[in-house]
């Protein structure tokens, strides 16, 4: 029998210090459409979603998360997840209006994020013009800018990324796919994946040594292929976005991608491919750093840069967290 009860990654809230900039880089460089406006806030989605929105970006005065969206499989399994969060303490109570979804129950996972669990939600509706012509898509296809199908995964610091990882597993049914030790001697995790679905994850754990709770390191978006990111790549750069680390492949979880950073400060990747995963009864996979969980190819050098998490930590605490850090996988 499963013990799943998430479908999906639904959306995220994440705020950025530049609105007007942060949303013009969402719109006409990644080429997500704006489906509503409410205080200061813009929701968002990517071309291939059926959902009211798949971001959320509030205005605020640092960049970092504010809280991540997640659809349960069924009503029955929304109850079967609030009791389990109600039996550990973690549950924050039910939000009962929200904009794009239906009641949604909070609570708080062990790295401090914000998290909304949620059955009912809103159905995007095209506007004249932009029906599909296909019945299967939410609406006509129209590139712009990079123009991702969907959202993908989002990757966030933690104390314990191991025991956060089980911490996922065993409250809301997500399987615990892969992991990386700090060295080969250590048994100290620095990075683990979970996931909901057939991907190799939909929300990483990355290992924080900062006294700052709550942070995101990254949210990716998807391409259809490695051609799609390619372009990507291309239309970043054209449109003056630096491209922080790849085009590459990653180890874990095989996924093609690159990272910049948007002009809030948040960092944003584009991926692609990666293995499905299938097998009801998959074991966790231990990856140590020499088997190049990051880069497949063991040819490139992680930036110093890709240690940085937001809301930044203070600086003493980072400059320890990247010193004692070792080279490893941040898909």
């Amino acid at each position: 029998m499963s013990n799943r009860l998430i479908a999906h990654l639904a959306h995220l809230e994440v705020f950025t210090p530049k609105p007007d900039e942060s949303l013009r880089f969402y719109t006409d460089v990644l080429g997500l459409e704006e489906t509503e406006r409410d205080g200061q806030s813009v929701y968002l989605r990517a071309w291939g979603e059926w959902s009211h929105h798949s971001l959320k970006l509030t205005e605020g005065p640092q960049p970092g998360l504010a809280h991540i969206g997640w659809r349960a499989g069924s009503p029955e399994d929304l109850d079967v997840a609030v009791a389990r969060l109600e039996e550990r303490d973690a549950g924050e109570g039910w939000l009962e209006s929200s904009v794009g979804h239906g009641p949604a129950f909070r609570c708080r996972s062990p790295g401090g994020q914000l998290h909304e669990l949620f059955w009912e939600e809103d159905r995007y509706v095209p506007p004249p013009g932009m029906e599909s012509p296909y019945p299967n898509r939410p609406q006509r296809y129209v590139p712009r800018g990079v123009a991702p199908r969907q959202i993908d995964h989002v990757t966030v610091m933690a104390a314990d990324p191991y025991g956060d990882a089980e911490w996922f597993r065993d409250t809301l049914g997500f399987r615990f796919t892969e992991y990386i030790v700090v060295d080969e001697e250590s048994d100290v995790t620095l990075f683990a994946m979970v996931t909901n679905n057939e991907k190799s994850h939909d929300l990483g754990l990355i290992l924080d040594r900062s006294p700052v709770p709550g942070r995101i390191h990254h949210f990716a978006w998807w391409v259809d292929t490695r051609a799609d990111l390619l372009r990507a790549a291309d239309t970043l750069l054209n449109a003056g976005v630096p491209i922080e680390f790849g085009p590459g492949r990653h180890g874990m979880g095989e996924q093609d991608y690159l990272y910049v950073r948007e002009p809030g400060g948040l960092r944003v990747e584009v991926n692609t491919g990666g293995y499905r995963l299938y097998t009801p009864d998959w074991e966790t996979k231990r990856w140590v750093p020499s088997q190049g969980p990051t880069v497949f190819y063991k040819n490139l050098e992680i930036p110093e840069s890709l240690f940085e998490a937001f809301p930044p930590a203070e600086a003493a605490a980072e400059q320890e967290t990247a010193k004692d850090w070792t080279p490893a996988s941040i898909p």
